[in-house]
């Protein structure tokens, strides 16, 4: 069969990342909780009838590209024969749906042209609570799936068009804050709708035939494109190791250790002893750290390159089961988001020495996530606050690392004070940039956020998990680790009370409050070249003279 024109083949491309966007816009501004229409911690994305991942939203999270392919492959498995327009599937768990933790809902709807099955519009959205043993869902200190929330093995939620109330009624049931959680249940099938309309819209401008030629043609192109950029890389084994803080139970200082073997268009990473799964809910699956090597490698060799089947196809990877970075069910893994940023930092460390002038500084290194739960005294209604916290990026090669901002596998926001105090019963003390809390280099590193958060009027719970709050981010090439970062609780008194690193279920009274801090991020190259650096550009600017009579 002839490949496409580049012509009609870009046209199509653009059309189909163009959908993938107005989805995730749809998504945004029809969700309920502060968690979608103002974080934005969702996703969506189009596949093909095999379940291979199309298109994603340009402003979709990298951490979610392998769950979507996870949730493409349980439902084929499942409902192979048994797919139908006007289908919509729903599914959450990481064990046995391809999801990666249980806040993360996936949804799928098929899309038919003339009969056939095409392929699907999904999406991903993140709930602010989906049941199980704490407010939030994201509460360390836990030790098995099942106290993590409700689990949603891939299921029909409609079928043919008809919603099945008694599946909805079931999920709303085992969900705290049942009309939020509504409210964006229904965004996310109205974006699956959209994204099967816009679909049928472009299937009226090309055959079937073309499209699922452009699909091929969009895989095979950046499968080439990334292995291109693969071989680029010098052959050779490259290695790097580093530790998680703690699992919120027992295990401290848990190693992920990696080893890449590259040569000519080849590459492996072979997460070959690491530490074995632990009893807190920091586990990846499989699927986890797919996409946590598949964004370090984009982000390292082409950062331009669209997501999708392609990236898969142009990387290998071995993790051992049964270890942090490849669990086993039951194991927890509300908390893999921090499990996949320290992934990012240790692929990072191996490829520092290959690729010095693209490698970053190990960024925060944490997903920081605060919940603050509890009855709002005027409405008598609950309420969860959910937030991720951004922190400090790790330095460049010509530039300094970022300031407060979320890094590497996630694309979220940081709410803003506004919102907060709007949406919840909630006063925000203090919004504000640790300072020197990136570290020293000659290009230093970003700053951490620090964030004051008091209830008014009432009692509530508060929950943070942190990372990077023991072991501090270091350095490359000479440059300075970053701060660690921290929860403290203000008495009244105004004395601080240092908390654990996952807290959990912490009382708040009116008079106190929870100080927030992230880390900031490692500097990059030694920081004695910083000032050279300084004077250099003074004297080319002209603002540095030498001698008296240059004054005159």
């Amino acid at each position: 069969m002839s490949a496409l024109d580049p012509v009609t083949l870009q046209i199509i491309w653009n059309n189909l990342r163009s959908i993938a966007d107005e989805c995730f816009v749809s998504l945004m501004r029809s969700a309920f909780s502060t968690n979608i229409k103002e974080r934005h911690d969702h996703s969506t994305a189009i596949t093909d009838a095999t379940g291979r991942l199309i298109a994603q939203a340009e402003l979709a999270l990298p951490i979610h590209i392998a769950s979507m392919t996870g949730l493409m492959q349980a439902l084929l498995e499942r409902y192979g024969d048994d797919i139908n327009e006007g289908d919509l599937f729903v599914a959450n768990d990481p064990h046995v749906a391809g999801g990666t933790h249980l806040p993360d809902i996936n949804m799928a709807m098929p899309v038919f042209h003339d009969g056939e099955l095409i392929g699907f519009a999904c999406n991903i959205a993140h709930h602010a609570d989906v049941g199980g043993a704490a407010r939030g869902s994201m509460s360390g200190g836990l030790f098995e799936i099942w106290q993590e929330g409700l689990r949603i093995p891939v299921v029909k939620l409609m079928s043919k068009g008809e919603l099945n109330n008694e599946i909805f009624d079931i999920l709303l049931l085992n969900m705290r804050l049942r009309e939020e959680r509504k409210g964006d249940l229904n965004a996310q099938i109205a974006a699956c709708r959209l994204g099967v309309s816009r679909m049928g819209e472009l299937l009226a401008r090309y055959s079937a035939g073309v499209i699922e030629r452009s699909f091929d043609e969009i895989i095979a192109r950046s499968c080439a494109r990334l292995q291109l950029a693969i071989a680029d890389l010098p052959d050779g084994v490259f290695e790097f190791e580093d530790v998680m803080d703690d699992d919120g139970i027992a295990a401290v200082d848990i190693a992920i250790r990696l080893c890449i073997t590259k040569s000519g268009q080849h590459i492996l990473f072979d997460f070959a002893g690491t530490d074995d799964q632990v009893p807190g809910n920091i586990n990846l699956t499989f699927n986890a750290v797919q996409s946590a090597v598949f964004y370090a490698l984009k982000a390292l060799l082409d950062p331009d390159l669209p997501n999708n089947q392609g990236v898969f196809e142009a990387v290998e990877i071995k993790a051992p089961l049964g270890s942090i970075v490849h669990c086993q069910p039951p194991a927890p893994v509300a908390l893999r988001a921090n499990t996949c940023q320290r992934v990012v930092d240790v692929v990072f460390g191996a490829l520092a020495d290959a690729l010095p002038d693209r490698v970053i500084a190990a960024a925060n290194g944490s997903n920081t996530s605060a919940v603050f739960a509890g009855t709002d005294p005027v409405s008598g209604t609950g309420y969860v606050y959910l937030e991720t916290l951004g922190g400090g990026m790790g330095g460049r090669a010509r530039k300094d690392g970022k300031d407060g901002v979320q890094v590497n596998i996630t694309n979220t926001s940081n709410l803003p004070v506004e919102a907060i105090e709007t949406e919840y019963p909630l006063r925000v003390l203090e919004y504000a940039l640790v300072e020197d809390s990136g570290g020293a280099g000659r290009q230093r590193g970003g700053m951490g956020l620090r964030r004051v958060v008091q209830s008014v009027g009432h009692t509530c719970e508060f929950s943070g998990v942190g990372e990077r709050f023991s072991h501090q981010p270091w350095g490359v090439f000479g440059g300075k680790p970053g701060k660690c970062g921290r929860f403290l609780k203000l008495m009244e008194d105004g004395s601080h009370v240092r908390l654990a690193n996952k807290a959990s279920n912490v009382p708040l009274e009116p008079a106190q409050a929870i100080i927030m801090e992230t880390p900031g991020a490692g500097g990059y190259g030694p920081p004695e070249e910083r000032e050279q650096e300084a004077i250099e550009e003074d004297r080319r600017s002209g603002k540095f003279s030498l001698g008296f009579f240059n004054h005159i």
